[in-house]
């Protein structure tokens, strides 16, 4: 059991989720009804596309899989990805409580019917129109391609290295065409990357010195 734990110990990373889901779930109970708008004139021109339902959620397996697989074959990257995708989460939660947000981008009518639209009401029925400011989807799925892409084990592998850089384009797209962000949730979703990208890099560089 003592050699098990030492070896898997930093699976308890993973608890960080059971802070994460309640805390986000009581702001989905709570911000209902008064909350800051979120809206940009590029939102009026993106059109809405049912299909863009598919990457939208393949998003739950693909960061699902950046986690299991740099749990079971690299420490380091592992604890790094771990890090980037907690800190984000941290800060969106934090910017959700301070600052209430939503939109009324959804589409009430649809023009066709077919089982992707019936996919997309089923998400709409479950998931708010509130708290999308930054967007989670884009930041996660940002998160785990910088991870593959700076990742010795797929250094060589560039097959998988395009196909993970595909599949997040395809995410960051589907939160606009499905209307479930606005273009200020990506943006701010791109520029926090940005900004703990930069701190996590200062920050090795300070311990290694």
């Amino acid at each position: 059991m003592k050699n098990f734990f030492k070896k898997w110990w930093h699976g308890l990373f993973g608890l960080y989720l059971f802070i994460y889901l309640p805390c986000f779930s009581y702001l989905e109970k709570t911000v209902t009804a008064e909350y800051h708008l979120i809206h940009c004139p590029l939102d009026d021109i993106i059109p809405f596309c049912e299909y863009f339902i598919v990457p939208y959620l393949l998003w739950f397996g693909y960061v699902a899989w950046g986690l299991g697989y740099f749990y079971f074959k690299n420490k380091d990257e592992y604890f790094r990805l771990c890090t980037m995708l907690f800190t984000g989460m941290t800060i969106f939660l934090v910017i959700s409580t301070i600052y209430p947000n939503g939109h009324y981008l959804r589409p009430t009518t649809f023009a066709r019917d077919n089982v992707f639209v019936h996919m997309v009401k089923c998400l709409y029925a479950t998931d708010t129109a509130t708290n999308l400011f930054p967007s989670i989807h884009v930041y996660n799925s940002i998160a785990v391609n910088l991870a593959v892409w700076h990742s010795e084990n797929f250094r060589d592998k560039k097959v998988i290295r395009i196909g993970s850089a595909v599949l997040m384009v395809s995410i960051i797209l589907s939160t606009m065409f499905l209307k479930q962000h606005s273009v200020s949730d990506v943006c701010c979703a791109l520029v926090m990357n940005a900004g703990t990208c930069i701190c996590l890099l200062y920050t090795s560089d300070a311990a290694d010195e």
